[in-house]
């Protein structure tokens, strides 16, 4: 089983992009599926979440009011809307999937799949 995060590229500040996470073999409505990034030189970070039944979101506070999550079943992708893009938002961005939403779905290690990451890159 592997994700495949899609969508980035390079923009200009102010911008937006729309990510996609995808899975051939996988049917992500049963999933809790997260989003985390990585810059060059810095930790990986946890962007968002979503919990099976689209019920519960959650985003780290520094993409609140700017980026959405969503879920299209017809699809069987889920979205990472990014809106007002800055340059402190470059990094590689991944999505993961877990079976169930634990109390630690801000870490990497608590999800059970994950896959390739796409570049975003926000400059001038």
């Amino acid at each position: 089983v592997q994700l495949q995060a899609s969508g980035g590229g390079l923009v200009q500040p102010g911008g937006s992009l729309r990510l996609s996470c995808t899975a051939s073999d996988l049917r992500l409505d049963i999933y809790v599926i997260g989003w985390f990034r990585q810059a060059p030189g810095k930790e990986r970070e946890w962007i968002s979440v979503i919990n099976r039944g689209d019920t519960f979101t959650d985003y780290v506070d520094s993409v609140k009011g700017r980026f959405t999550i969503s879920r299209d079943i017809d699809e069987n992708t889920v979205y990472l809307q990014m809106n007002s893009l800055k340059p402190e938002d470059t990094a590689v961005y991944y999505c993961v999937a877990a079976t169930v939403l634990s109390s630690y779905y801000r870490v990497w290690s608590d999800y059970d799949y994950w896959g390739r990451g796409t570049q975003v890159t926000v400059s001038s």
